[in-house]
């Protein structure tokens, strides 16, 4: 399919040509301005003064421009052992250029430990560099061993718009030879902050006076993708850590091998506070997760996540931020979890009374997720598994608003009950909390062929027992649709009367609770919905995605989504 690309051919000639093949839209501009409101960047009238540039110890470093419009920046300007120390500005490029790099990207100086740190004068976001993206700019990596970090103390600025979002890609689909739902053409980004996990030592109670990290104890949790020059960390006892925006920013292609053999995430954010700003940010055909919170606060505003081949949504260490308004879309042929969340770090390596211990003291996972929408696919030989719904383990509390699963696009594999399951939930602190309304469901409608995995929700003492997961949801008021195996229905407005879920042809991904319908009636929510009258992540009166996304409108997008008509 040919994709359309949004190029303008400068006076002098200059073009990128649109491709058969890649994915990249760039828009036009007619100028770069920066924070010194100049039109180009360097001291001169070369044509490389459009790049991005820094100085440091007297010598001015600056990115090289093409002809094709593109900006190149070497491993002299940063790389694995030229971290970035000071602040930088990358411009939007006129005529819609790119900023290339042929090496990694670190923002700070990696800090091994808490008295390095301390030493240094890192103690929260805003002491170490700032790496500035302005709205409309591209960045792409070279290689699948690029990746970005921005360490602790560091910050990103990556403030889009809506009518000029932020793209961070691969070369490859620069350079248009990328498909639609390749990954690993380059690693993905890691954020690394000062917040809460618990693979660390605390005193007192998380939220209450006195909670700190235990004296003469360390937080210094290696994060994905640590090995020798790559290596970085994240952790520490300030849920209110600031690391930056990302705003109107889409992450494409990611999910290579870096470091010590991590496949990266899109994003991985460890011990992210809450300060830090998250609101329209999409993950893009990435090989591992979209986006993992190991343990700290940040929340997110209008997510979405396009043909993710592991978890979409992947929650660990005790993270207990927020989820506003999400839309995740697997792939018709791979992806694992819409969400998988765990309560605790290393589970499986704690004794129970220390488990009981951190799950007392606030230190599990806490998150609240309101108005999300899963479309999975019941594939089965995926990547990293069967295509699933949500699973909730290892002493997780989350509380799930007005959302919905659906998996009634296509046919399941009636071979096995429950390997594409909507609602799965593990471990007996998980369970306990269902059963004592920690663990809550509220507002949630499931479409599947497999409802749920099947297991018996009970208390350690079998005091306590739901028959499985769907009773558990049921008894909470939330629904199942009645589909059959094999069956394949399609919940929107234009086909089956029984089941409506989704407003129109695929347009918007959400219904009004008013309209909506399952098994021929309408469904009640069971609270009041928490953001407005709609069922989903996307209100009808605000569909907030389709104009920046990539992948979803079908003026914008490599292929048709699988299951559209």
């Amino acid at each position: 399919m040919k994709l359309t690309r949004l190029i303008t051919v400068t006076a002098a000639g200059i073009a990128l040509a649109a491709c058969s093949s890649g994915d990249i839209n760039l828009s036009p501009s007619t100028n770069v301005t920066d924070s010194n409101n100049t039109t180009n960047n360097g001291a001169g009238g070369s044509a490389d003064d459009v790049c991005a540039f820094y100085t440091k110890a007297g010598q001015t470093l600056q990115g090289s421009a093409d002809s094709s419009g593109n900006c190149t920046y070497g491993s002299a300007f940063v790389g694995p052992k030229n971290n970035l120390t000071v602040d930088l500005l990358i411009p939007e490029l006129p005529n819609g250029g790119a900023h290339i790099f042929t090496s990694s990207l670190f923002v700070g100086e990696t800090y091994r430990t808490q008295s390095e740190l301390a030493a240094a004068g890192i103690t929260k976001g805003g002491d170490g560099p700032t790496l500035t993206i302005e709205a409309g700019a591209t960045l792409a990596f070279q290689t699948n061993k690029d990746f970005i970090i921005v360490n602790r103390g560091s910050r990103i600025l990556a403030d889009g718009t809506v009518d000029k979002p932020i793209t961070i890609t691969s070369v490859s689909d620069i350079n248009g030879t990328v498909g639609p739902e390749d990954v690993q053409q380059w690693g993905g980004i890691v954020i690394n902050g000062f917040g809460v996990s618990n693979k660390c030592s605390y005193t007192g109670t998380r939220g209450q006076a006195g909670f700190a990290l235990t004296a003469a104890t360390e937080c210094s949790i290696e994060a994905e993708g640590s090995a020798g020059d790559d290596e970085s960390q994240y952790g520490g006892d300030n849920d209110a850590d600031e690391s930056g925006i990302l705003r109107y920013v889409i992450v494409k292609h990611t999910g290579a091998e870096v470091g010590n053999g991590d496949e990266l995430n899109g994003i991985s954010f460890g011990g992210v506070g809450s300060a830090t700003v998250v609101e329209n940010l999409q993950v893009y055909s990435t090989y591992d997760d979209g986006i993992e919170m190991f343990g700290g606060s940040v929340s997110f505003t209008n997510f979405v996540a396009l043909y993710v081949r592991d978890d979409s949504i992947d929650i660990d260490e005790g993270w207990n931020g927020s989820i506003s308004n999400a839309l995740v879309i697997q792939s018709e042929t791979d992806g694992n979890h819409c969400i998988e969340a765990d309560g605790i770090g290393s589970y499986s390596g704690l004794n129970e009374a220390t488990k009981d211990d951190f799950i007392a003291r606030g230190l599990n996972s806490r998150p609240t997720i309101s108005n999300l929408t899963c479309i999975i696919s019941a594939n089965i030989n995926g990547t990293h598994g069967e295509g699933a719904g949500w699973r909730l383990r290892e002493g997780l509390w989350p509380v799930i608003n007005d959302s919905m699963v659906v998996s009634s696009f296509g046919p399941n594999d009636t071979s096995d009950a429950d390997d594409n399951y909507c609602l799965r939930i593990e471990s007996v602190e998980s369970h306990e909390a269902a059963i004592n309304g920690d663990l809550q469901l509220n507002s949630v409608i499931f479409a599947c062929q497999e409802n749920q995995k099947g297991t018996t929700i009970a208390d350690r003492n079998a005091t306590t027992t739901i028959a499985g997961e769907q009773a558990f949801a049921e008894s909470a008021g939330n629904q199942f649709a009645t589909i059959a195996d094999g069956t394949v229905k399609n919940p929107t407005s234009a086909n089956d009367a029984d089941l409506l879920l989704l407003e129109g042809e695929q347009s918007v991904y959400s219904q009004s609770w008013s309209t909506s319908l399952v098994d021929s009636a309408a469904p009640a929510a069971t609270t009041a919905p928490t953001a407005g009258d709609y069922l989903g992540g996307a209100a009808l009166s605000d569909d907030w995605f389709s104009t920046w996304t990539y992948g979803i409108a079908d003026t914008n997008r490599g292929q048709p989504l699988w299951f559209e008509q």
